[in-house]
């Protein structure tokens, strides 16, 4: 396998693999809340990182969820992949910052950063919004992000049933 192919994220994403990706970050914020450990912060924020440079492949939580998790709950769902990586993104840059905080002894911000991640994480686990898509959503209409990173986020013609359908 070539290093580009080893380091891809995967286009499209199945939204329920994604759900249960968040619901994983969910109970680890929470446990960092909980325990006020840096630690547990720099093993989500290790995680993040093994899943924007390659999804689920190298993530145990990415794979947990799309192993275990997603194929218990029906059919898959398919959604494009980069706004996804996108919202990992945000999630990374999060859980370093509440990490540097949080070893920092700098405990409001930790709780603040990590508060706000646990909150973007439920809402994409119970409701299905995913905040990091919709900022993407936004960044590629100003043109901010190229609309060719995803051409399906732009065409509404490779959607249908709330499934993306790869061109």
């Amino acid at each position: 396998m070539s290093r580009s192919g080893l380091l891809s994220f995967p286009n499209p994403v199945n939204e329920k693999a994604a759900r249960a990706v968040a619901g994983g970050v969910v109970l680890l914020a929470v446990a960092a809340l909980v325990t006020e450990s840096a630690w547990v912060a720099l093993a989500m924020a290790v995680g993040f990182a093994l899943r924007v440079a390659s999804g689920p492949r190298f993530s145990p939580l990415g794979r947990l969820a799309v192993h275990v998790v997603a194929p218990r709950l029906g059919a898959a769902v398919l959604v494009p992949g980069p706004p996804k990586r996108f919202a990992q993104a945000i999630g990374l840059t999060f859980t370093v910052s509440a990490t540097i905080a949080g070893f920092a002894g700098a405990t409001t911000l930790f709780t603040a950063l990590l508060a706000v991640l646990l909150v973007f994480a439920t809402l994409e686990s119970v409701a299905g919004f995913c905040a990091g898509c919709w900022v993407f959503g936004h960044l590629m209409r100003l043109g901010v992000i190229p609309e060719e990173t995803c051409e399906a986020c732009n065409d509404i013609s490779l959607r249908r049933a709330g499934e993306f359908v790869s061109a």
